[in-house]
């Protein structure tokens, strides 16, 4: 496969031997949270998959009233795993004095989805304009939920005149991305199992210090024409066609794959510290190939030279901090 660097390049992969380097008696995990930790900001809302809003260069967004963040949200139900029915991305506030709910992101009917998942969002300060990249989950008006994901963006205005942020005027609503499958599942096809399903979601952008150029990373699945597998997790890639984002990007081969290893690399993002580009993703105990490797739910983790990889695995297995065994 060649990039556009003209470069050969070929996709990074997480193996079952990487995982074999865990020690599974000495996990690095945080201590277990108990229900004292727990504030409710809101007790009728469920809330999970946090991500800052941040700056072009991948800092965070610093207001005088504090940080802002989103995390998906759902009424609060007793099956759990219903929230993904009905996702809406919440605007966040985070001060000194804690968190603030401010509310949904988009407004009712903008998302051409029949639920919002997890994307990524950018501040320009000079203009005040907020780019969110987002997953489309769904079709607006479908009689029953389905997993077909699609990646958008838009642009919306940040206000702060009032007692809480808002992001107000949304606008140019565009598909992120189409997916002819030459390299990742479509998902308008094949859409795989509750627990289990295919992915096209988690759109993260990053600028490249190295040329400037934009890019939009991605969980994704492998594209059916190649070597099959239920394991066949990806981290896409694709580039920006105009120098904001705003434009349609370009699909490129995948960055980092885990074929016949594990099913899912989810919310993958990436920094560049010291010349050295860190990719991360979250992948979860049950959607490991449990014939060849296991690994705990955690936060995992690649390092190389550049977007292009070759990249190795933190820590040797790749393992950055695991849910402790007994949660």
């Amino acid at each position: 496969l060649l990039s556009d660097h003209n470069q050969a390049w070929r996709p990074s992969f997480w193996r079952a031997s990487h995982l074999a380097q865990i020690d599974f008696a000495n996990l690095p995990c945080p201590r277990v949270f108990g229900q004292d930790d727990v504030h409710h900001l809101n007790p009728a809302l469920t809330l999970w998959d946090i991500w800052p809003v941040q700056l072009d260069n991948g800092d965070l967004v610093e207001l005088e009233s504090g940080s802002l963040w989103v995390m998906l949200s759902a009424p609060r139900l007793p099956d759990p795993d219903e929230r993904h029915n009905m996702a809406r991305m919440r605007l966040l506030l985070k001060s000194e004095t804690g968190w603030q709910d401010c509310g949904n992101l988009l407004p009712d009917g903008f998302s051409p989805g029949s639920r919002e998942w997890s994307g990524s969002t950018r501040l320009n300060p000079a203009t005040g304009e907020v780019t969110l990249w987002f997953t489309a989950a769904g079709r607006r008006g479908e009689a029953k939920p389905d997993f077909e994901q699609r990646l958008f963006h838009a642009v919306g205005t940040l206000d702060v005149t009032g007692a809480l942020p808002c992001v107000t005027q949304w606008r140019n609503l565009t598909p992120t991305v189409a997916n002819p499958s030459q390299y990742y599942a479509d998902l308008s096809i094949t859409q795989g199992v509750p627990g289990q399903i295919k992915g096209f979601r988690d759109p993260y952008w990053f600028r490249d210090p190295l040329d400037g150029a934009g890019y939009v990373m991605f969980t994704a699945s492998r594209a059916s024409h190649l070597p099959a597998s239920p394991y066949d997790g990806v981290i896409g890639l694709a580039k920006a066609t105009d120098v904001d984002g705003h434009q349609m990007v370009e699909l490129l081969p995948p960055i980092l794959d885990a074929f016949g290893l594990a099913s899912e690399m989810e919310r993958p993002h990436m920094f560049v510290r010291d010349g050295l580009y860190y990719v991360f993703w979250s992948t979860q105990s049950h959607i490991f190939d449990a014939r060849f490797a296991k690994g705990p739910t955690g936060l995992f983790g690649m390092v190389g030279p550049s977007l292009f990889g070759p990249f190795e695995p933190l820590n040797g297995s790749g393992l950055v901090l695991a849910n402790p065994p007994e949660e």
